[in-house]
């Protein structure tokens, strides 16, 4: 047995029936949410024809192969993936180095979110100065594919699954050029289960020379596709009504603005538990390449279909903006304040001093709870489904979805914790009792 790369003992999500359940359950969630998302189809009420719904899932062999395997949808998508890695493979940035690995080496990484960000603003005002009132062909494209690139999206990253589980057991070429070594596996993904391992990811770090897959992937296409998929809604309803709703404005505005705050600071990544500690896998690579982009656009594809607009006038417009940056301030300071903890900055705080060294902060933000960062993020969940009224339930999955990824983000947290520090990590759950929202969990 490797000390480099210990087997898998525990097994995350249930183990493999949790892990079958999310492969082929959330892929049908995205299908679904973008059936009942298509201008064609209504969400007005909470009546929901389930039914009707499901019966616009082709049926036939021919239809079935133009929604998996359209040639344009592919090629658009392809250029796009391979587009963004040619990008951020040239385009300037400021080289760091990642954390210290299990067999003491660091991985360096390329930070070029603002030269990708500034790339991608540049082309479509370019292209916004060649087409007359705003009527772009690319956008228009997304908008009508919504259901082909959304099962494109998902068939790529199964795929891409695939590519780096195989690839992980390929021997690295040692730095000197001469001989092997051994990969480093991710601590979960070590079992020897082909389908769990594929799942959760075996690999910790697959890179193709300098492309490091897991880090492009999580900033990369999904999540400025997101960006892309809500001006395609702004752009149809903009060519059928002659103007943009407040609320379509306002949730496009909110979540570009938290997506570019993420491409922009993904430095912090480089410390979080993605990069740090999960492999990469279909749980990751599906959860980058179509669970971001097509769900996180369920509000802004639900306010363009033709009878869903929703004007919220200045007073809601204000009040969810308020929402936003409250949630969004807790979530940015109690991070840095963290981060500059962790730095020694702010070694006047009250803290703790466990067996292994390291120092737990009680005070400040982390005293009112162990994860108020994940309340700010919650908040800000809010203020993206708010603006699409009350008129079905349906736009406020995310918030729901998300505090169950938030909690069990934390239990898993409370897991390594707790086999990491032992007593010290009891003390420290009776100086801070709660989990995540102060007096309530």
């Amino acid at each position: 047995m490797s000390t480099l790369n210990p087997v898998t003992t525990h097994r995350e999500f249930n183990g493999l029936p949790g892990a079958l359940g999310i492969t082929f359950g959330l892929p049908l969630v995205i299908i679904i949410f973008a059936l009942v998302t298509n201008q064609y189809y209504s969400l007005q009420g909470v009546n929901l024809q389930i039914g009707k719904v499901l019966s616009q899932i082709p049926c036939e062999r021919t239809e079935w192969m133009n929604l998996c395997f359209n040639k344009q949808v592919w090629s658009a998508y392809l250029a796009w993936f391979f587009g963004l890695v040619i990008l951020d493979q040239i385009l300037p940035g400021k080289m760091m180095q990642g954390t210290k690995l299990r067999d003491g080496s660091y991985l360096n990484y390329c930070i070029n979110g603002i030269s990708m960000s500034g790339t991608l603003f540049s082309i479509l005002i370019a292209r916004c100065l060649q087409v007359e009132d705003f009527n772009l062909p690319e956008l228009q494209f997304i908008y009508n594919h919504q259901l082909q690139l959304s099962v494109t999206c998902i068939i790529f990253s199964f795929l891409l699954a695939v590519f780096v589980y195989v690839y992980s057991f390929i021997p690295l070429t040692k730095p000197n050029g001469v001989g092997t070594k051994e990969r480093i596996l991710s601590v979960n993904g070590n079992t020897g289960n082909i389908i769990y391992d594929w799942f959760i990811g075996r690999e910790l770090n697959p890179r193709i020379g300098n492309w490091d897959i897991k880090l492009f992937c999580e900033l990369r296409p999904g999540m400025l596709l997101w960006f892309l998929i809500n001006l395609s809604c702004a752009h149809e309803q903009y060519h059928k009504l002659g103007y943009v709703t407040d609320s379509l404005i306002l949730v496009t505005l909110l979540q570009s603005f938290y997506i570019f705050d993420g491409v922009l600071n993904e430095t912090g990544l480089l410390t979080m538990i993605d990069i740090t500690t999960d492999g990469f896998g279909f749980m990751l690579s599906f959860g980058d390449l179509a669970w971001v982009p097509w769900s996180y656009t369920l509000q802004t594809r639900y306010l363009s279909v033709p009878g869903n607009e929703v004007t919220l006038g200045w007073h809601m417009f204000a009040a969810i903006v308020v929402l936003h940056f409250v949630g969004f301030y807790i979530f940015r300071a109690s991070n840095l304040q963290k981060s500059n903890f962790k730095n020694g900055k702010l070694q006047h705080m009250k803290h703790i001093k466990t067996a292994t060294g390291s120092k737990l902060l009680i005070e400040g933000w982390w005293g009112l709870s162990q994860h108020i960062n994940y309340l700010g993020d919650w908040l800000v969940g809010w203020s993206w489904c708010l603006p699409t009224g009350f008129q079905t339930p349906l736009t406020y999955f995310y918030v729901i979805y998300f505090a169950s990824l938030l909690i069990h983000r934390q239990v898993r947290d409370d897991m390594k914790c707790q086999a990491k520090y032992g007593k010290d990590w009891e003390k420290y759950k009776q100086l801070v009792p709660y989990k995540i929202i102060p007096y309530v969990y």
